[in-house]
């Protein structure tokens, strides 16, 4: 999508660009330059205590997403099974192990740095923890493992944020200051959460622009690219700030014409179908299947996946007063770390909230935190709305389980379905 001259974009599309291409050469002269760099993931990262310590952040899942948006996970995909990697295993897993087979040429087609550290925030993906040990066998480096207990009776209890703050201060601080070299710089760290907090309030302000009619935003294909910057490399950071604020001001301009969402095709004119989307989207035909949506008038106006590394319009915002807690609070409130009736909940409300038509469920093959218990949800959601619940499966960087044909035919059915509720 990114290389294709036609897209349609925005400034702020052109910043996040600009970003991710900075970042990936300062990660490719990391060792030249003396820093350090930590390879962690999505969901919980502790990214603000990163860069106070001025230690790089590498995401491998990421890396996979941005090397299927570029065509070139099938063969990573395809080099891990040779390794004895199975069919079932998560592909992101497969995509990261298989660059690092090839020589761990990053998505930018510039060398990633070995890791000084492996940080994981378990935050209910137990593959992950998994992927650490893959990684641990191919690094010689420290590993820091930050357990945050599963949201099980759906709430987060003072021992449980007592649990994982402790274990910040006494593990993984004194572990990052010895890769490091440096004490924990507080006041850098004060400065990073407030950073972070301002960049949140913004996002948040998008995410509810999509209550308007039309929505200004996709909150899924569109939304994929909001949380780019927060759940990656960035949050924290100044540019971060300013990429946040100048998505909020597009948005706000789209609300003040009454203008949809952006498409690669320019704005979308006819918005016919509002829907929540729960599950991650596939990737390696991005915006192929982005196009089976808006070619219909079909506008997503919630996400769960877009919640993955973070889930702030419950109101949570990272707290400089309360270093330690708050990340404690946001590690334990990421959505793979919500029980069933929790997230089922959560997407019921979002249904409410956005004045949605409908919920889809796209169940993803090799992605167990999101496809566990997905019918579940579908019939569960189909008898507290009385809304239509449609169901599609792909993958995430593996193109042999995208059949467009199928997933079109499917979401044509859908649509239909939608209209005769509609027609009572």
């Amino acid at each position: 999508m990114t290389r294709d001259a036609t897209v349609q974009k925005e400034q702020s599309m052109v910043l996040q660009k600009d970003m991710i291409a900075a970042h990936f050469k300062r990660l490719a002269n990391a060792k030249e330059t003396g820093k350090k760099v930590v390879y962690t993931f999505v969901p919980g990262n502790l990214n603000e205590l990163i860069w106070a310590f001025d230690m790089l952040p590498v995401h491998p899942e990421i890396n996979a997403l941005q090397s299927a948006m570029r065509k070139k996970s099938s063969s990573y995909v395809i080099e891990a099974e040779k390794f004895g990697h199975s069919e079932d295993v998560c592909t992101y897993v497969k995509c990261d192990i298989g660059m690092l087979k090839k020589g761990n040429i990053g998505p930018t087609g510039e060398k990633l740095p070995e890791p000084d550290l492996l940080l994981l925030s378990y935050t209910g993906c137990f593959t992950f923890m998994k992927w650490f040990e893959l990684l641990k066998q191919e690094y010689d480096c420290p590993v820091a493992m930050l357990h945050v207990p599963y949201q099980a009776d759906g709430e987060k209890t003072p021992e449980m944020i007592e649990y994982v703050s402790k274990q910040l201060r006494e593990e993984v601080v004194p572990l990052m200051e010895k890769v490091s070299g440096n004490k924990l710089d507080k006041g850098r760290l004060r400065m990073l959460m407030e950073s972070s907090a301002r960049a949140e309030e913004n996002l948040v302000a998008v995410w509810e622009s999509a209550k308007n009619k039309p929505s200004p935003i996709d909150a899924y294909f569109g939304g994929v690219y909001y949380i780019g910057p927060i759940f990656s490399a960035f949050r924290g950071l100044d540019v971060a700030e300013e990429y946040y604020r100048t998505l909020r001001e597009e948005v706000d301009a789209r609300v003040e014409h009454k203008l949809g969402p952006i498409t690669p095709d320019g704005p979308m004119k006819d918005e016919r179908y509002r829907l929540v989307v729960e599950g991650p989207p596939n990737w390696t035909s991005f915006r192929e299947f982005w196009k089976m949506f808006y070619d219909e008038g079909a506008v997503v106006v919630s996400s769960s996946y877009t919640k993955v590394g973070g889930i702030y319009d419950n109101g949570f915002r990272h707290d400089p007063d309360r270093p330690f807690q708050s990340m404690a609070e946001y590690c334990t409130g990421c959505y793979t770390n919500l029980n069933l009736p929790t997230r089922i909940q959560y997407l019921q409300q979002a249904i409410d909230d956005y004045h949605a038509d409908g919920f889809l469920i796209n169940s993803i093959k090799s992605c167990n935190s999101f496809s566990a218990g997905q019918l579940l949800i579908l019939r569960e959601l189909e008898k507290r709305t009385g809304k239509a619940g449609g169901f599609i499966e792909s993958d995430l960087v593996d193109p042999r389980y995208f059949s467009a044909a199928n997933i079109k035919n499917r979401l044509e059915s859908y649509f239909q379905m939608i209209d005769a509720k509609r027609n009572g």
